[in-house]
This record gives structure tokens, C-alpha cells and sequence, in this order.
């Protein structure tokens, strides 16, 4: 069984862990000046899902696998109950975990999705990745030109360029495995999470200027987490953690402490 990668900050405190995932083409890395800030408050897990960052590459890419996995790790950690934050796909991960496997959950946070199948939107930044010939690429300037004839947001390019890495035999490659993610991507996308309800504390933290919740979730939400609430957090968008870090770390403070 392979365990998901992870870097964990206040190790040796004895509060109820929290688990953090990031979203999709993401990696633990994006999560670093929170893990430092919540390390000095219990210990903090920021781990890379399958596919993603350094952890374990498969074929298979489903919100019951994303759920297993955290599970896995939770058994290898030794930690009998966990607190869990997820963004986006991270959220659909933390929120299929929390109906497969209640007792193991104290809170949840979920930043900025909802459990819902949302139409497929990434087609255009798969395309871009794919458009990266890495035999013929010699820098991170050569790959950043091709994403720039397809993605036209910077910031947007400079957080899949932190995915970039060198080989071994001193290529240039993506950390995470494009073919599953763009093979699979209607499993975990265009999928809903699957029906249960889970009855522990949730707080949902949406972006105010992002439409990823919309008013008519929150019926769906509440059917789902009966003891959930949604917040906005101002001047946010979907990246509402790296758009107004100091209200979103406010907010999950005040949730858990």
C-alpha cells in the first residue's frame, strides 16, 4: 500500500491533527506559510493528493480512492481522528472521507466547493499542459512560452510552473500525472460526491467573488453536512486561501480553536 506524501509542521504537539489538501494540479508546497503559522497551534499534516506533488501516480482517480488514501495515511501516521481542510478537489477528497469514515473525522473545512458535479471548465489549461513537448523544451522560459499561447492569467501559469522539476537524466517534467488527471478528469470533476450525510461540525468557506458555491448548493450542502456553515471571505476568489490569507486563516482558526 503506498502512503501520500506529506511534510508536517508541530509534530511533537498533541492537539487533534489537522490534515491539509490542496486542488487540482496543485501540491503541498502551495500550503506552506499556513502550515508554518497553524504548526505553532497543533500539528499540521500538508500532504500532496495521489497524481499530485511527490505522492504515488495511478490509473485510478475517483473521490472513494481520494477518501481511502487519507484513511491510509491517517493509519500510518497513527492518528486515530483527524480535523480536515481541503480546497477545491482537496475538498471533494475531505468531504467523501467524511460520509465513508465519520468516526475518524472531528471537523471539517471545505474552502470552496461544494459537493456537487460541476461541468468540466479545466479543458483549456489539460490542453496547455499537453501542449508541452518536454523532448524538445531546454528551460522553464521554453515551457512558460508555450502556456502563454493558451492561458492568458499569469498567476494562473506561475502555480502549474511550480510543478515543474528536473529529471534524473536532466529533463524537464510535471510532477503530477497529466494522463491520469486528464484521462480521468470527468471521474473527479463531473462527478458528485457520493450520497451520505456526515452530522459532525463543517464550515464551508467560499470565495465572495468566486461562483464555485452558489446560493442553490446551500440546500444540497445542508442535506449533506446538517451541521455546516458557509461563509465568504472577502476580496477572494476560488484561490480564496492564496487571495486573502489572513480572513480565510482567521476564519479556520475560529473554527477549530
Amino acid at each position: 500500500m503506498e502512503i501520500l506524501h506529506s511534510k508536517i509542521y508541530g509534530e511533537q504537539r498533541t492537539e487533534t491533527p489537522l490534515l491539509v489538501f490542496h486542488g487540482l494540479f496543485g501540491m503541498l508546497d502551495n500550503w506552506g506559510s499556513f502550515g508554518k503559522e497553524f504548526g505553532e497551534l497543533m500539528p499540521t499534516h500538508l500532504l500532496d493528493l495521489r497524481n499530485h506533488g511527490r505522492s504515488f501516480h495511478s490509473d485510478s482517480m475517483t473521490h472513494d480512492d481520494l477518501a481511502q488514501d487519507i484513511v491510509n495515511y491517517m493509519d500510518a501516521h497513527n492518528i486515530p481522528k483527524a480535523n480536515l481542510l481541503g480546497h477545491s478537489l482537496g475538498g471533494k477528497a475531505v468531504m467523501q472521507f467524511a460520509i465513508n469514515f465519520p468516526d475518524r473525522l472531528e471537523k471539517l473545512i471545505v474552502a470552496d466547493i461544494a459537493p456537487k458535479a460541476y461541468p468540466p471548465h479545466h479543458q483549456g489549461i489539460i490542453k496547455a499542459l499537453q501542449s508541452v513537448d518536454f523532448s524538445t523544451v531546454e528551460s522553464r522560459q521554453d515551457v512558460e512560452k508555450v502556456l502563454e499561447e493558451y492561458i492568458h492569467e499569469k498567476f494562473v501559469i506561475q502555480f502549474l510552473m511550480k510543478n515543474l522539476y528536473w529529471t534524473d537524466d536532466k529533463k524537464l517534467a510535471w510532477r503530477f500525472n497529466l494522463k491520469t488527471l486528464a484521462e480521468k478528469y470527468t471521474e473527479f470533476v463531473s462527478n458528485a460526491i457520493k450520497f451520505g450525510v456526515f452530522n459532525g461540525p463543517t464550515l464551508f468557506i467560499a470565495g465572495a467573488n468566486s461562483n464555485y458555491i452558489l446560493p442553490q448548493d446551500e440546500f444540497l450542502i445542508k442535506q449533506q453536512f446538517p451541521h455546516s456553515k458557509i461563509i465568504k471571505i472577502k476580496n477572494a476568489e476560488h484561490w480564496v486561501q492564496a487571495n486573502n490569507p489572513v480572513d480565510f486563516n482567521a476564519a479556520v482558526k475560529d473554527f477549530l480553536l
